[in-house]
């Protein structure tokens, strides 16, 4: 089983449609397949600057782009059912079950409120996913009815991730218009995120770094 046939799978791809539909009307921003492939994509550029083994970049962009099909059936413990979820499809490959475990493990850490790195590819999985800041993300098309994630999200000019691999620094660069969020807002909401990040990068035996607006804020 390889990403690229984890991308093409009809039941993957069903799920993140339904459960992208489902986060729409709760209000949430996107957490569809545009999500999916940029977390599982980032998730590889981190192993591979970090000089993982081709095998643990393939279980990291996997678990990536299956990460939220678990939003099909419920926001909460969405890691958790999204780990069985992909269990079951992943049974249904050549996959083997040490792989299959390592995936749905990565995607059952994957939540800030009930998970950490626990292993390369769930810290990989998890920084690509919390680094995902960005404009067109918001789903709400009424400005007005903005929540702080829609405002996070909507501010954001520009973010980027880098990886330093001599000094093993992992910094995420985010700039924000202040007009529309402040970066009191930003850690708000992000700031257990931030934290998840820091223990993730230290699962990779790396430092996290947060820039925001030019200032170094963790």
């Amino acid at each position: 089983m390889t990403y690229k046939e984890i991308r093409k799978n009809e039941e993957v791809r069903a799920y993140l449609k339904k459960g992208n539909e489902n986060l729409g009307v709760l209000g949430y921003t996107d957490h569809s397949e545009v999500h999916c492939v940029l977390v599982a994509e980032r998730a590889a550029y981190i192993l591979k600057k970090l000089d993982y083994t081709e095998h643990d970049i393939e279980l990291a962009k996997i678990a990536g782009m299956m990460h939220d099909i678990g939003n099909a059936i419920n926001r909460k413990q969405h890691a958790e059912y999204g780990a069985l979820l992909a269990g079951e499809i992943l049974k249904k490959t050549d996959m083997s079950l040490e792989d299959r475990i390592t995936v749905m493990s990565a995607i059952g850490h994957h939540d800030e409120g009930t998970g950490t790195a626990i292993d390369p590819v769930s810290a990989a999985l998890i920084l690509a996913d919390k680094t995902d800041v960005r404009r067109n993300r918001v789903q709400n098309p009424n400005k007005a009815k903005f929540d702080i994630h829609d405002r996070v999200n909507y501010a954001a000019l520009s973010s980027s991730l880098k990886i330093d691999q001599e000094k093993r620094l992992i910094q995420m660069n985010l700039e924000l218009d202040d007009s529309i969020c402040s970066l009191m807002d930003y850690f708000e909401i992000f700031l257990e995120r931030m934290l998840m990040c820091k223990r993730a990068a230290e699962c990779l035996n790396c430092r996290f770094r947060l820039v925001a607006n030019g200032s170094k804020l963790c």
